[in-house]
């Protein structure tokens, strides 16, 4: 195959294996059986809807057969002993993947406030999750890129992989990536990228997430806010295109897909079988 064959299939691959983010709310239980069971779900946790309701969502969803990775936002922990059941409940439920974020709250329960903090005390427990953590290209409106470059250092040894933030400009992606390796941040990267959903919840969405920057930049690309994600310009196939040779780099190590779907799950199901194919 050519280079731009080998992209299609890059492509492809990424987005037939791609995992799936859901919002643990009522209104998204009904859509969960679309989801194939090889697809391994990824369940969020905010501030707004507590630890709790992530757990329950991972039990059942393991019940049903799924591969479940939960996130664990830190800032929602009040101490050693609750993480300590946190492990418990999941290594009893079957839950063999872990995403560790800082969180979103505004005061921390207790005495963590990042994932690297909480990370440390889970690397005294014997968990055996895989554990993944986030990164932003970007940046984050209330953390220098100086402090996230040296929590993801002391993530990386605990970590198997990480998951970027939403990001729409394909050129500060690869330049983030790119000077990462050349940093020395060699966890595989897990792509985060949007499904095609309407536009009206992607904004709302992202700017509650952090990625304003980028749907600013997409603002001032001849108005294409008001036609983004209806399927006349933003296809996720079409960005993940835009990386180019970055794509099909081992030297990146872009291994896999994260797809925010905004709990448009028929949507996102939907993306996957036609850009990929079946599992």
């Amino acid at each position: 195959m050519g280079p731009r064959e080998d992209l299609e299939a890059r492509i492809a691959a990424l987005a037939r294996t791609g995992d799936i983010e859901v919002i643990p709310m009522k209104s998204v239980q009904e859509q969960l059986a679309l989801i194939p069971k090889e697809t391994t779900i990824a369940v969020t946790c905010s501030a707004k809807f507590g630890i709790q309701r992530t757990l329950d969502y991972a039990e059942s969803l393991t019940q049903a057969g799924h591969r479940v990775r939960p996130h664990l936002a830190a800032r929602q922990v009040p101490d050693k002993a609750y993480l300590a059941e946190v492990v418990e409940k999941l290594q009893r439920i079957g839950v063999k993947d872990l995403y560790v974020i800082g969180g979103d709250a505004e005061e921390p329960e207790g005495s963590y406030t990042s994932a690297a903090e909480l990370i440390e005390d889970l690397s005294t427990m014997d968990h055996g999750f895989t554990l993944s953590v986030g990164c932003y290209p970007e940046g984050h409106p209330k953390i220098s890129d100086e402090a996230l470059f040296e929590a993801l250092q002391q993530k990386q040894p605990h970590a198997s992989f990480m998951v970027n933030q939403l990001c729409f400009d394909p050129k500060v992606l690869v330049s983030w990536l790119s000077s990462m390796r050349e940093a020395g941040i060699t966890l595989p990267l897990r792509m985060g990228l949007a499904p095609p959903i309407s536009p009206a919840k992607l904004l709302d969405l992202s700017l509650r997430i952090g990625v304003g920057t980028s749907v600013r930049y997409l603002s001032k690309q001849h108005g294409v806010v008001g036609s983004l994600l209806r399927g006349r310009f933003y296809k996720p196939e079409k960005l993940l295109g835009q990386l180019g040779e970055a794509l099909v780099s081992p030297g990146m190590h872009i291994d896999g897909l994260h797809i925010f779907s905004f709990n448009q799950v028929q949507a996102t199901v939907e993306w996957q079988r036609r850009v990929g194919g079946s599992r």
